[in-house]
Formats: structure tokens, C-alpha cells, sequence
């Protein structure tokens, strides 16, 4: 489904991812974890090109979204050829990102009346759909600023479905969210990747990594030092001792948020 070959990136002097090769297959599940500032929301972005490569290729059902070739020669694709990849790799941020000024409803439908040119009645039936399939049915004709976080986290994913992406990218969804409420955004999570949904996910979240995940990528430093299934990544004794240190500092973090509690 999704293939990056060789991905370099570099802010101004500094690089921040250093050569990652990758594959995600149709169906998959794959789980980026990492410590803060280890490249994994960058890498994620540069899945649908919202950060651009220094080097490399990225590749959508064996397709380049980077460059075509034109008189035998590779160059970039443009901006309006780009945006059409984007809309077949969707994104759900920690940050929501709905437009304020608009409905539910109208958030779910902006896109594909836009963008894919869908007709607005089967947009709007579509929407209807969605917002039934993450619990929202009855919120769709109110504003994102009445809704709790974790319901403008699911309003979102079901904006990012409506769109009808062939993979779902999602960045920290629940690390805005208060703790209680991020249960309910990981159950809808939990149930696209019960349907077959292709989705790549970057999150702290351990019980889904653990639970969901095919496969978990751990990312430092910019590069993937680890990349397996869950139960080699939670084995006991990990032989890896970076991974060690990083498991049993979220087992301090959770000890410490108990105590606290």
C-alpha cells in the first residue's frame, strides 16, 4: 500500500530523519512509537508529503507521490497533483484541527464536495454514516467548540473516512485529550482496524500498541531501530536495551501518574 525508500529529512542543518526504508501492507496496522523528538510525527507527515523529503521516494500502490517522469526525466509533482495524493491518505491530528465556523455535518462534507467533486446529497448521506459509526449522530448540525475533546476527535476520523482514503495516518490522536476521554476515540480506532483499514499511528498509547498493532516501529533518533509484532516488542527482558529504557520509563510514568491520581 505504502512504501518509503531511502527518507532523508533535514531542518536547515540538522537531520531529523535518517534514512528509513518502510513498507505498509493493504489491511495493516503499523504502531510508531518513539521518545519525544525522535522524528515520528515527522516521519508520519511526510507520508502524505505535509513535510516534504530532503531525499528519497515515497510510493502509494507502487505509484510515486513525489516525482513523475516527463520526456525522461523525474521531476516533482505540483501542487494540485500532490493534493490529489493527500486526498487518498488521510490524517487525524492531535489537534483536531475542524473548522470552527462550520457544523458537524458541514465539516464532514467540506472535502468531498471540494475536493473529490462528490455530489452533496450522497455526501451528506455519507456523513450521515460516518457520524452514526462513531456514536455523533446527534451532534451533526452542532459547532466543534460544544463538543468535548474526545468527540472532536472522532468528528475527525469521521471527516478523514468521509473522504474515503485508501490509508488512515493518525498523530498522537489522544495526547490532547484529557484521560478520560481518550477511550472513546481509541474504541472507534480500534474498530476501523477490526474493518481492514490500512492505518499508520503514531501514539504513547501502550494498550493499543499492544492490542491493535501488526506491527510496532520504535523510532530514536530518526531512524527505526526496532520493527516487529507486539509481543516481540513487550517481551519481558527486550534485547534491545534502548527499548528496555524506554518501556521502563513508561512503566515510571504510570507508577508516578497513580500516585498522583
Amino acid at each position: 500500500m505504502l512504501e518509503l525508500i531511502d527518507i532523508k529529512k533535514s531542518f536547515e542543518d540538522k537531520a531529523v530523519i535518517q534514512g528509513v526504508d518502510l513498507s505498509v501492507r493493504k489491511g495493516e496496522v503499523v504502531v510508531i512509537v518513539g521518545p519525544s523528538g525522535s522524528g515520528k510525527s515527522t516521519l508520519l507527515r511526510m507520508m502524505n508529503v505535509l513535510e516534504y523529503p530532503t531525499s528519497g521516494d515515497i510510493k502509494l500502490e507502487g505509484a510515486s507521490i513525489l516525482f513523475k517522469e516527463s520526456r525522461g526525466k523525474r521531476i516533482p509533482h505540483t501542487q494540485k497533483e500532490l493534493s490529489r495524493f493527500r486526498a487518498e491518505v488521510g490524517m487525524v491530528f492531535q489537534g483536531f484541527h475542524l473548522f470552527a465556523h462550520k457544523t458537524v455535518l458541514e465539516n464532514l462534507i467540506e472535502g468531498p464536495v471540494q475536493v473529490r467533486k462528490a455530489n452533496r446529497d450522497e455526501a451528506i448521506a455519507l456523513a450521515e454514516q460516518l457520524l452514526q459509526k462513531v456514536g455523533l449522530a446527534d451532534k451533526r448540525d452542532q459547532y466543534p467548540d460544544s463538543l468535548s475533546g474526545g468527540q472532536q476527535q472522532r468528528v475527525a476520523i469521521a471527516r478523514a473516512l468521509a473522504m474515503k482514503p485508501r490509508l488512515l495516518l493518525f498523530d498522537e490522536p489522544t495526547s490532547a485529550l484529557d484521560p478520560e476521554l481518550v477511550g472513546e476515540v481509541l474504541v472507534v480506532m480500534k474498530s476501523l482496524a477490526l474493518e481492514g483499514m490500512t492505518m499508520v499511528v503514531v501514539t504513547h498509547e501502550m494498550g493499543f500498541a499492544r492490542e491493535v498493532g501488526d506491527r510496532i516501529l520504535f523510532v530514536d533518533n530518526g531512524t527505526i531501530l526496532f520493527d516487529a509484532p507486539p509481543e516481540e516488542f513487550f517481551q519481558e527482558q527486550h534485547q534491545h536495551e534502548r527499548i528496555r529504557r524506554f518501556l521502563k520509563s513508561l512503566s515510571k510514568d504510570g507508577e508516578e501518574a497513580k500516585r498522583h491520581a
